[in-house]
């Protein structure tokens, strides 16, 4: 699929500024500058994270009433539920406040709601469950921003409830005894983007300031925490990259239990980085709650025994491969379904629906059919007497605003911009992907439906050297909002020795003056005709470090190439 590229402006005044201050390569000044740390102090504070650079928990909204409620809770020896989402958010959530109020106070329980019998969020057999065995009080995390009728059900029965949700709020909230959402319109929390497992940590952090308990009882956490930020995909900005600097060390250095069993069946050693966590951990905590139940990862993460928690990791290895081959299958039969539409309909959208698709895998389905069709996509399965399922979006176009305009036909939805989930009756599915069809065609720009890479910044392959792949490395945590730097390269030669390997992707030699650097380009053998002699060439890349032998060597990750001039920009 051809992408469109797009050329971060380069804000001279301000790089040559920093430039001039830090002394390093003007490119990765502009690097600096595009993530806002455009001077000496801000660009100290980006490159050496801090844990004083954390916010105050009292400056969230309901943050002192969370506290005084479980204090009391502590004091007259209640019943706390800790009450979790199905995913990585949730489990990691769950697993770190239910360790950590359990320290404090010896009557605590844990619940994960199951996926295909309860549904995503609190749900009503939970909080039966809290009646039943005596639980006053539950904690929500990543869920119940949206359970005002749950909530009221609870409290109709004893049961008061503190939400930690980092979900969009409706105009009418939870009647809770507190709630937790930097996103509540008057919150004046100064971080907006914290994940769930985040708005826990920052209830943790208060009850320590409170009781005057050492730091060491959260931070203790904080592998958790960055597996939670890393699989959520939020941005990788303030509070979250702060957190994820330091569990980043924590999982290198002293990983809990449950983290050191999960990297050692996915064969990972140190250094772990965030994409590690995305595609290797996460996948493997995700897969308990997608194919069977979501308590397995909660159990494995507050295991101490590295024994049993192994037996457990392996439990979630095997719902991995379980997982991966229906994917795989769902994902043959949708793209059948595709090729078998008629050409000239010229949709905006993909929406399937098959009664017999695993409800698990889903949301992975719609994203791989995004990365083949480029367009808001919806797979739809059967869910008891429902149809639900999951969206996905392209970038720069709001899924969830597309769904809400059809919330007449829906029992229920909820997500982000980019993702969400939504829940009809079956008579509805053939009405809903006609208006939600009709609402993307309307709405959507019709660039949006072309994949675009952004490129931070021009670099000469002269440039390319280990003190410039150092200072790279050095920007890491990369996610969302600080993504790992990509670079074009104009007027780049082939040397003659690229050739494709696996049938798929290009092994790259490329040539600009006298340096020559070697690359990779996954999935671009159709590009191949474009690496022609005497034949310029503008290449997109990514920097990594590859090691055969002993040996480490700087490489090109190639993501793209066009004829040369193809860049109407100037660098």
């Amino acid at each position: 699929m051809e992408k469109r590229w797009k050329l971060l402006p380069t804000h001279t005044d301000q790089t040559n500024a920093l430039q001039q201050a830090l002394k390093v390569h003007p490119a990765i000044c502009r690097l600096l500058v595009q993530r806002h740390a455009d001077t000496f102090d801000k660009a100290k504070a980006y490159f050496r994270p801090s844990l004083t650079g954390l916010h105050d928990p009292f400056l969230m909204k309901d943050m002192g009433k969370a506290v005084v409620r479980l204090l009391q809770a502590f004091d007259q020896g209640e019943r706390i539920m800790v009450y979790g989402d199905y995913d990585v958010d949730g489990t990691t959530s769950v697993a770190c406040m239910y360790q950590f109020l359990h320290d404090l106070h010896p009557n605590v329980e844990f619940y994960i709601p199951h996926r295909y019998k309860e549904g995503y969020g609190v749900s009503k057999a939970g909080i039966n469950t809290a009646i039943q065995n005596g639980v006053t009080l539950i904690v929500s995390l990543d869920c119940g921003i949206k359970s005002v009728e749950l909530v009221a059900y609870a409290k109709a029965n004893g049961v008061d409830f503190v939400i930690c949700d980092h979900h969009m709020p409706d105009e009418e909230v939870p009647d809770a005894v507190a709630i937790l959402n930097a996103k509540q319109k008057d919150c004046a929390y100064p971080f907006k983007e914290l994940c769930g497992c985040g708005v826990g940590l920052k209830l943790m952090q208060a009850i320590c300031t409170r009781l005057q308990l050492p730091d060491e009882k959260w931070m203790r956490y904080l592998d958790l925490v960055a597996t939670a930020i890393a699989a959520d995909i939020v941005p990788m900005v303030d509070e979250n990259r702060i957190l994820t600097y330091f569990g980043l060390q924590q999982v290198n250095n002293h990983p809990s239990t449950g983290i050191q069993a999960l990297m050692r069946l996915a064969e990972l050693k140190a250094p772990v980085h965030v994409n590690n966590l995305v595609f290797a951990i996460a996948p493997r905590v995700n897969a308990a709650g997608r194919m069977d139940d979501a308590k397995k990862a909660v159990e494995l993460f507050i295991e101490k025994d590295i024994d049993k928690a192994m037996a457990i990791a392996e439990q979630l290895h095997l719902d991995n491969t379980d997982r991966r081959e229906a994917d795989s299958t769902i994902t043959e039969e949708a793209l059948a379904m595709i090729e078998s539409f008629d050409a000239s309909d010229n949709r905006k959208t993909t929406v399937l629906y098959q009664s017999h698709w695993h409800k698990g895998v889903v949301g992975i389905v719609a994203s791989r059919l995004i990365d083949k069709y480029y367009r808001p996509t919806i797979i739809l399965t059967n869910s008891g007497d429902k149809v639900s399922g999951s969206a996905r979006s392209v970038i720069g176009f709001n899924v969830y605003e597309a769904i809400h305009q059809c919330k007449d036909l829906l029992e229920s939805y909820g997500g982000h911009f980019y993702a969400a989930g939504l829940t009809m009756k079956p008579e509805n599915v053939s009405a809903f992907c006609a208006r939600f069809e009709e609402v993307v065609q309307r709405t959507i720009a019709e660039e949006m439906l072309t994949p675009e890479i952004t490129i931070d910044t021009c670099i000469e392959f002269a440039d390319i050297n280990p003190k410039f792949y150092n200072i790279l490395c050095q920007m890491e945590p990369f996610g969302p909002e600080n993504m790992r730097p990509v670079f074009v390269a104009k007027n780049v030669y082939e040397t003659g020795a690229s050739r494709i390997v696996k049938e798929a992707h290009i092994k790259f030699s490329l040539k600009q003056g006298a340096v020559v650097l070697d690359g990779i380009g996954f999935g671009m053998a159709e590009k191949f005709p474009l690496l022609q002699p005497n034949q310029p060439i503008d290449v997109v890349f990514t920097l990594d470090e590859n090691e055969w032998q002993g040996n480490k060597r700087i490489q090109l990750r190639v993501l793209d190439l066009k004829a040369a001039g193809s860049l109407y920009q100037e660098c």
